[in-house]
């Protein structure tokens, strides 16, 4: 007995002991102790928690948005019988503890305890459980090690029902297996960033986006109060992803700077400003800190984060994983993507990757001869991957958006000779479809050839910006381009040579809309001289009458007319030039307006066929003649066939049409189309 206390023993060789004692004896086996805990009669119950507790470090107040996932946590942890576990899977900054908070928050009085754990290592796994309980058995606090807390909770957990965990930025699901294999009631909510497939057979999961645009703006608003002016667009350039708003949001309001200085800021300072937060933030919840965890355990396959470093270089959306497959072998790619994606790095949909514009910028940020480093390096990769199927072809405009986009990241004035040429090959692409950033391409390309004469691509620059202009229509720059060359080609090769001869009909295309009049004049004289020197069945000269008769008047729509220049077009160029091709087009509205619908399905087949070939599904040309098809296949009666084909020209209508005169007639026609099969 010792500090006084009373203490009885009753029994055959029982012993009695207040709280501590030092050696016992029953008379059969003497037993000496150096120190034993008495302890209280709780530690020996595992009854329900009879008080409130709850632990949410995570403050809510500037939650937005997130309905959808809301309602699929409400529905998911009301099921009942045995443990329910959830995992929100998503990149990191994207709001995954943000979400948990607040779910949890509202459900206070539906769950005790709720308790709320640190669980990216093991040992923050270990040290959570065992302040929970301390927390449920506070009269324990002095008397349990931590592991025998942790043990104890564990126990806990097993033998009650009613309480959550919350198991925040867990990194691996092989961490929290032995607590989930020990627990048979109760719900665990889980963030991490690993992705869907790495939490099959252990939780159900909700995969979180980043916030809507005017969310995004929402949340912003919440944390800074002053001149709204930029907001829109910093949102939008930091991808409505909630960490990078937060640490805008929250700088601006602490360096009282506008969101359109922090926009400036951040497109000359990008290292800095994604390492920036304000004087109360967490160091450790910036997005270079945030991102560079995720690198470093990439850090054993070296593969992984230099793909990450490339693929930042391009367009956020559509990757191609072929445009990867020079990177390594085929296992080291398809291992280095697999793990970019389980890392919630970057999102993969059958043959194309996304990741977000962020993480790119992030991974692009360094001093400027790393980021010239690493530019080059994207650049050489793409022009290695450079298909040529089809000039206009919808593989060709893919990847000019992503040469396009490098283009973006740095200042032309770091353009190198590659970076030079593969701008030039992108803006070939990119003629028809996207005009001005075709044309601006090849500008910046000629810029760069002009400060840096010497380099080897000059000449094919300077030779691609004549075409750019033409294709695109920019005839007022290209004119006096136009005037030079012809100049240059009739001193260098005489007037009636083939060139020339292109020369002038380039020229004549240029001042069709300036000089209708001078244009017509000069096709006439062209013809003329191409019969003379050339002969009347030289493709130059039928090319040319063909030309002053598209100037002179309105297409043909006599039948036999058509069929007459198709078949000297066949004869002189060949069945599978572009003439032939813009003949048959023009039969088949012949057939279609005298009634000959059986011919007509026949030659629209056969057209759209050529203009797939030429340009692409997605040409606006292209869509216009399939629209075509679509509406003779309903004047025939064949509208199955019809309906087939509807889905997929609208989907590819929706990509190409613009606000310009030509695509919106192109989409009235569309619709009248579709409301004719409608009927």
């Amino acid at each position: 007995m010792s500090d006084g206390e009373s203490v009885e023993a009753s029994g055959e060789r029982s012993v009695a002991a207040g709280r501590d004692i030092g050696s016992v004896s029953t008379g059969d086996f003497p037993m000496h102790v150096e120190r034993a805990t008495m302890l209280p009669a709780e530690a020996f119950g595992m009854a329900p928690c009879a008080s409130r507790v709850c632990h949410l470090p995570y403050r809510t107040d500037q939650f937005v948005g997130r309905e959808r996932q809301l309602g699929l946590l409400d529905e998911s942890f009301g099921d009942t019988g045995g443990v329910v576990v959830h995992a929100i899977h998503g990149l990191g900054g994207i709001g995954k503890s943000t979400l948990a908070a607040r779910w949890a928050s509202e459900r206070t009085a539906d769950f005790n305890p709720i308790w709320w754990i640190t669980a990216e290592t093991p040992v923050e796994l270990d040290a959570g459980l065992a302040a929970l309980g301390r927390a449920l058995q506070p009269a324990l606090v002095d008397v349990l090690t931590e592991d025998a807390f942790r043990e104890r909770t564990i126990q806990w957990l097993s033998a009650n029902d009613g309480w959550l965990l919350v198991l925040d930025n867990v990194s691996a699901p092989a961490d929290i297996k032995p607590l989930l294999a020990r627990v048979t009631r109760g719900r665990c909510l889980i963030t991490t960033r690993r992705g869907a497939t790495s939490w099959r057979g252990i939780a159900r999961t909700v995969d979180l986006d980043v916030l809507e645009p005017a969310e995004s703006v929402e949340l912003f608003t919440k944390i800074y109060d002053g001149d709204r002016y930029g907001v829109e667009e910093l949102c939008a350039e930091l991808g409505c992803l909630p960490l990078a708003i937060d640490q805008a949001a929250a700088y601006c309001r602490e360096a009282e700077i506008t969101p359109r200085a922090y926009l400036d800021l951040l497109a000359r300072h990008p290292a800095e400003m994604y390492a920036a937060t304000a004087e109360d933030g967490d160091a450790r919840r910036t997005l270079a800190r945030v991102w560079q965890v995720t690198l470093d355990r990439l850090a054993d396959c070296p593969l992984a984060v230099e793909m990450l470093r490339t693929v930042g270089w391009w367009a956020p959306d559509d990757i191609p994983r072929a445009y990867l497959d020079h990177l390594g072998g085929p296992v080291e790619v398809t291992e280095a993507i697999r793990r970019l994606a389980a890392h919630s790095m970057v999102k993969v949909r059958g043959e194309l990757l996304s990741v977000h514009r962020l993480v790119q910028a992030v991974t692009r940020a360094g001093d400027r001869e790393t980021m010239a480093e690493r530019r080059e390096a994207a650049a050489a990769l793409l022009i290695e991957v450079w298909p040529t199927t089809h000039l206009f072809g919808e593989a060709e405009r893919l990847w000019a958006g992503h040469a396009d986009a490098l283009s973006n990241c740095m200042d032309g004035e770091f353009d190198t000779e590659r970076v030079t040429l593969l701008l030039t090959m992108a803006s070939g692409h990119l003629a028809r479809a996207n005009r001005e950033r075709s044309v601006a391409l090849i500008e910046r390309a000629l810029a760069a050839v002009e400060r840096n004469p010497s380099w080897e691509c000059s000449d094919i620059v300077r030779g691609q910006v004549l075409p750019v202009y033409v294709i695109n229509g920019y005839m007022n720059r290209a004119q006096p381009l136009l005037e030079a060359d012809l100049a240059q080609k009739r001193e260098r090769l005489g007037a009636f040579h083939p060139e020339t001869f292109m020369a002038r009909r380039m020229l004549a295309l240029a001042l069709q809309g300036s000089a209708p009049e001078q244009a017509r004049d000069l096709r006439r004289l062209i013809v003329e001289d191409a019969m003379t020197a050339l002969g009347a069945d030289h493709p130059v000269t039928f090319e040319s009458r063909m030309e002053l008769r598209r100037g002179a008047s309105s297409e043909p729509s006599d039948r036999q007319v058509i069929e007459a220049r198709i078949a000297e077009a066949v004869r002189i160029l060949g069945q599978d030039s572009w003439t032939v091709t813009t003949l048959e087009q023009q039969l088949l509205t012949a057939l279609r307006k005298s009634g000959d619908l059986g011919e007509a399905v026949e030659l629209a087949e056969k057209v759209v066929g050529k203009y797939r070939a030429l340009l692409g599904d997605r040409d606006a040309q292209t869509v216009a003649v399939r629209s075509e098809q679509c509406g003779i296949l309903v004047e025939a009666g064949d509208l199955r066939r019809a309906v087939e084909l509807m889905p997929a020209l609208t989907a590819d209508l929706a990509r190409v049409a613009g606000d310009t005169p030509e695509a919106r007639d192109l989409v009235r026609r569309v619709k009248a189309i579709l409301q004719r099969i409608a009927k």
